[in-house]
Formats: structure tokens, C-alpha cells, sequence
């Protein structure tokens, strides 16, 4: 059964045609007045209202009463849902190459897990430098009396250890050091057990934010005072259980605010995304904003410029200014913050904003693939003390990140680290673990019409996914395999037909936003 129907673009053509594997579909396609050329890239669904309105789109959207169209993107709404894409509109026959999918960068397939140190305190600080080697930092304080370590070895391990009461957690030679008083390391082979090599900080930069490396060396950032200019540790021996070398200030932030991330894009450029308290009382916000600053520097160590904000969902701002205090400014450095007269505390000041306002922060930094997440604290507006995980998403750090959703429940202060295959977001209240953004439970098969003796040609069901994997010398960009079907064993066609089938598990489901054809 063939409709045709005008519109504006052209005419459209409704038709049910049974295909493939005999599934009964509903086919909706754009007949195009432009055709393509024999080296172009086929058309992508991206925004249903353009293939609605453009006649240059034609590539066409088959669905079943399983798939919802909103927003640009396709997402089951059933338990098992499908649907159908038709690339044509040229003269003669084509060779196709690849069909890839891509999915909302949205990632909300988070699961818990227990990952770090059990005597790890504090917020945790992730860094893997590779395969098999990952790294975590926090404070640490041995609370057990009465127990008599043992000599033991761990694959991987090249260093003699000691047990500890915990089965999974092991000390080095460094391990046995004196405290400092501010942060040390663990490091894992397995993601099982854990090494602890000892401090990384002292006491005076016990407010460490998070990390990053080059060349092997450990950048750690902490904030001295407390919430405010970042500071930088380097460490070229995480074995020796002392600190690195402490390089100062690293950025002389205008603002109050830091629990700084850091990131260092492609080229090796340092970024922190920090705290910005100027527009929020951050005291009565779990010590948040909803002013997430950004600076940049081409080493890391200094000469940081400012940028764009990162994250911005201010409210208006009315014009009125008050202040408030912070517990450790004035006690920690007295020279740079003098208390408010009359007080023993130093004090901010921050306009007034209307209405409430949502407030994010401890910032922790990744990429994959290009696209760029924050994952940090979501107090909500209005509340006391309503907070969890937040996380928002960009394609370019010179772009403001947009929000994409929240979990747990606590204050997290997280850190995210790519590990062996697996994506672990590790926090002061308990971690989570993702393969990756791509949602899983899609399967593709594409058909190439010869014409009407040799009919059609298809490839057998396929289920596809992205794939993730380090980029050496980078901890916190992650390549990403795209999820594609080759389709140059087919023959040229005159058209392509895509069908794709997806399972909706729970609140965590496939959402496609882009399906693109390369051409040889």
C-alpha cells in the first residue's frame, strides 16, 4: 500500500514493505530533487523537524509504535522497538563503506561498585597512567591496634609489602613512612588490591582537588587556603612514600571558590574548570556555585589565562551584595585574608541572585572521544542539604557544558578515571562504574538495492557498540571506537536501507542522535 502526500520539500511516500528478516515495518521517505555526489558523505538524522521541512534531507526515519522521535533524537519506548532509514537520492548505483550510529552523549548508564581503598579518606583523587597501573589519592589515617603485619607479594609488584587488617590493602617500604598530614597514594594492578606507597602532601596542602600527568609525572593540585587559589605538587616517584616538589601558586584566582579540576586537552594544554562563589552565598550550597570558571596554560604551572565560564546557570542577579564567612581563610593564612573586623574570620562577598539557584562543584574532568564531561556536586536550590552527582557534557571545552543528570544521594566531591576497559567515578560516598557512554542493546543490519532483477543485498544482524582505549601519555583523554557497521562487502545500490533494533532496560535505554553513512 503506497500514500502520497505533497509538501512543502517535495513529495513524500508512505509505504509498509516487509523486509530483511520478515519484519513487518512502516517506511517514510523524502523524495529528494538533489542528488547526491559519488563522493559525498550520505545524510545523518539529527533534528526530526529538518527532515520534516528540508528537501535536501533524504535520509528517512522508520518507526514502530516502540520508538519515540523527540528532540532530535530516536529512543525505544517498549521493551523491544525498531527502526528503518533509507539513503537515495542520486543517479545510478553507489558503494557504501560504513554505517555509524551515534547515541546522546546524555550517560546515565552508571551502576555502584566499591572501588577505592577502604582507608582511603576524604575526596578521592583518580589518575590512571595506563594499563594496569591506576592510582588513587586521599588522606589516610591507621586506625587498628594490635595487629601483627605480615610479609606477603602481589603480581605486578615488585617491592616487598605488608599486610594490613584489610585483605585488600597492602603496604610498601614508602607506605610506612610518617604521615604528613595531607594526602597518599595507592596504586592498583588488578582494581582489587591496592599498594599504599604513602604521602604525596603535607599538612600545609592537605586541600588537594585533583590530578593530572605528563611524561609520567604527577601534577596534584590542592587549594591553599582551603576553597581558594590552586596550588601545584609535581612527583616524578610515587614509590619513595615523600612529596614531590610543592611549585607555589599555580593560579591566582580572582574569585573564592577553587575545588579545582584539571584536564589537559589533545595539544598538552592545562585547563581547570574552579568554583566561582560571586553569584551565591557558597557557605549555605554545600560550598558550591552555579558559576563554574575556566582558565587555561600551556604548562600547567603557571600563567593560567581565564576564559568562558565552563558551567553557567546563574539566576538574575539583583543588584544587592552580602557576605559570609569561611571557616579556614583566615585561620590558615592570615597575611592574605585578614578577618572581618570584630570576627576572627574572613569573609566573601557575593550579589544576590533571584530565584534560588542550583550550585555545582568539586569539579573532575574527562574526554571520550572528543566529548567532554564534568562530573561534581549538584546541590539543589532551595534546599538545605539536597545534594548528590551532577554531570554535565560539551563538545569543546571553548563551549559552555550543558546538563545531562544526577545520582546518588550525599555529599560526593567525585573523581573520574578510565581503567582497564571501564569507567569508574569514585567519590567520598561510594563509586560507580559505566562501560562508557554507549548504551548497549543495538543491533544493526543495512540492505543495498541493486535494482529490481538483483533486488536486495544485506549483511546478517549485528549487534554494534563503541569501543574505548587509552591515548598514551594521556590520562584523561580517551579515544573511542565508533559503533559501525562495513558495508563494503555489499553490492552498489541505487539506495540503502538501515534497520536497526533496540531493548529499553529500565530507566537506561539506547537513545540514537545520529545515523551517517560514508559512501566509497
Amino acid at each position: 500500500m503506497n500514500k502520497f502526500r505533497a509538501t512543502s520539500g517535495g513529495w513524500e511516500k508512505k509505504q509498509e514493505v516487509v523486509v530483511g528478516t520478515g519484519e513487518l515495518v512502516r517506511l517514510k521517505f523524502r523524495e529528494s530533487s538533489t542528488s547526491g555526489a559519488d563522493d559525498a558523505t550520505g545524510p545523518f538524522l539529527d533534528m526530526i523537524e529538518l527532515v520534516e521541512t528540508t528537501a535536501l534531507w533524504n535520509a528517512v526515519v522508520l518507526e514502530t509504535d516502540g520508538v519515540e522521535i523527540v528532540n532530535g533524537t530516536i529512543s525505544p519506548i517498549a521493551d523491544d522497538a525498531s527502526f528503518c532509514l533509507e539513503y537515495k537520492g542520486w543517479s545510478g548505483r553507489r558503494k557504501g563503506k560504513y554505517i555509524t550510529f551515534e547515541q546522546s552523549p546524555v550517560w546515565k548508564n552508571w551502576k555502584g561498585t566499591s572501588l577505592h581503598p577502604t582507608v582511603l579518606r576524604d575526596a578521592p583523587i583518580a589518575l590512571s597512567f595506563g594499563p594496569n597501573n591506576h592510582w588513587m589519592f586521599g588522606r589516610y589515617t591507621p586506625t587498628w591496634n594490635n595487629f601483627e603485619p605480615e610479609s606477603t607479594s602481589l603480581p605486578g609488584h615488585d617491592v616487598e609489602l605488608l599486610t594490613t587488617p584489610y585483605s585488600n590493602v597492602f603496604d610498601a617500604p614508602g607506605g610506612l613512612k610518617p604521615s604528613l598530614g595531607g594526602y597518599h597514594a595507592w596504586q592498583t594492578t588488578d582494581l582489587k588490591n591496592w599498594v599504599h606507597h604513602g604521602p604525596v602532601t603535607n599538612t600545609r596542602s592537605r586541600w588537594a582537588t585533583s590530578a593530572e600527568q605528563v611524561d609520567g609525572k604527577l601534577y596534584l593540585y590542592y587549594d591553599f587556603p582551603n576553597d581558594q587559589d590552586p596550588h601545584l605538587f609535581i612527583d616524578d616517584n610515587l614509590f619513595d612514600g615523600e612529596p614531590g616538589v610543592d611549585m607555589g601558586i599555580a593560579f591566582q584566582d580572582p574569585s573564592d571558590g577553587s575545588d579545582s579540576g584539571v584536564i589537559r586537552d589533545l595539544d598538552g594544554i592545562f585547563h581547570l574548570i574552579y568554583e566561582d562563589w560571586s553569584p551565591i552565598n557558597a557557605g549555605a550550597h554545600s560550598w558550591d556555585s552555579p558559576l563554574a570558571g575556566h582558565a587555561v596554560s600551556s604548562d600547567g604551572i603557571g600563567n593560567f589565562q581565564i576564559m568562558d565560564p565552563a558551567v553557567d546557570v546563574r539566576t538574575t542577579p539583583t543588584g544587592q551584595f552580602a557576605d559570609y564567612s569561611h571557616p579556614h581563610w583566615h585561620r590558615d593564612d592570615p597575611a592574605n585574608y585578614p578577618s572581618k573586623p570584630g570576627t576572627n574570620k574572613a569573609y566573601a562577598t557575593y550579589e544576590i541572585h533571584d530565584p534560588a539557584q542550583d550550585a555545582y562543584g568539586d569539579w573532575a574532568a574527562i574526554s571520550v572521544g572528543g566529548q567532554y564531561y564534568l562530573f561534581g556536586d549538584y546541590h539543589k536550590a532551595g534546599t538545605a542539604n539536597d545534594i548528590n552527582i551532577g554531570w554535565f557534557t560539551s563538545s569543546s571545552l571553548d563551549e559552555q557544558f550543558t546538563f545531562c543528570g544526577e545520582m546518588g544521594s550525599g555529599h560526593p566531591d567525585p573523581d573520574i578515571m578510565f581503567a582497564d576497559g571501564q569507567f569508574y567515578l569514585v567519590t567520598q560516598i561510594g563509586d560507580y562504574v559505566s562501560p562508557g557512554p554507549w548504551v548497549g542493546g543495538v543491533e544493526v543490519r543495512v540492505g543495498s538495492y541493486y535494482g529490481t532483477v538483483h533486488g536486495w543485498d544485506w549483511t546478517a544482524w549485528q549487534e554494534i557498540e563503541e569501543t574505548y582505549d587509552y591515548i598514551e601519555g594521556f590520562s584523561k583523554q580517551i579515544a573511542k571506537t565508533p559503533a559501525r557497521i562495513d558495508i563494503s562487502e555489499l553490492h552498489k545500490g541505487q539506495k540503502f536501507a538501515v534497520l536497526a533494533r533496540m531493548k529499553s532496560t529500565g530507566e537506561v535505554r539506547p537513545i540514537i542522535s545520529n545515523v551517517k553513512i560514508e559512501y566509497v
